[in-house]
């Protein structure tokens, strides 16, 4: 028997006040005025890609704990008359650090550097998808995208047909769930990133199959460097 089609939206938060040196993961801090811009913004594209898909939104947006996501959320829930509500995940977090969350690069490579149980953190160790720091409660981008990617697939497999499921969350945790989906190769996760506050639109088809129906994902210049 064939398996109904389900329907996912994921965003990327909007634009937050970002302490300069610190690994974007799990800081505490909230939007900035462009990043509530942009997700009042947002709001508007997910009316207009509902609506192009003949789908009609669930009531429910889930959100990652972290405050620029929630706020994101609400923006976008308050903009909307179809959805009643946020729900937060801890399974939307972007990347955790552990012990070492809200800590400079620097600080953390210090840490290990200092730490004789440790060897040092390997060059670009923030963007290798497989490194973990070996620091209490970190994890890997891998790991925290097959996070993000049981969350989605849980959302489907309840999904009522015809509707469509919002989810806010980080943009690298979100492509390295959509690797674990099948949606993006390994080589691609590194090459492109995702527009603040702009919405995917995610088809499940059944038979562990996903596809990308609509939006787009932000190519990277060749020399930027992965801030996500």
């Amino acid at each position: 028997m064939a398996e109904a089609a389900a329907h996912v939206i994921v965003i990327r938060h909007g634009a937050y006040h970002q302490r300069a040196g610190v690994p974007s993961a799990r800081q505490p801090f909230a939007l900035t005025d462009e990043g509530r811009a942009q997700a009042r913004a947002c709001a508007d594209l997910v009316a207009a890609m509902v609506a192009a898909h003949g789908l009609r939104l669930a009531p429910v947006v889930m959100s990652s704990h972290q405050l620029r996501a929630w706020q994101t959320a609400h923006e976008i829930c308050d903009a909307l008359p179809d959805l009643e509500r946020v729900e937060e995940t801890g399974a939307l977090a972007e990347r955790g650090l552990g012990s070492a969350a809200n800590l400079t690069v620097p600080e953390i490579e210090a840490v290990l550097r200092d730490d004789p149980r440790h060897d040092p953190a390997p060059a670009g160790w923030k963007s290798d998808s497989d490194y973990r720091l070996p620091l209490e409660g970190a994890e890997s981008l891998m790991e925290a995208g097959a996070r993000v990617a049981a969350h989605l697939q849980a959302a489907a497999a309840r999904a009522v047909p015809g509707t469509v499921s919002l989810h806010v969350g980080h943009g690298a945790s979100l492509r390295h769930g959509c690797h674990h989906l099948g949606l993006l190769t390994r080589d691609r996760i590194a090459a492109l990133s995702m527009f603040h506050a702009r919405p995917l639109l995610l088809c499940y088809n059944g038979h562990d199959r996903w596809s990308h129906l609509a939006g787009d994902w932000k190519v990277r210049g060749r020399d930027e460097a992965p801030i996500d």
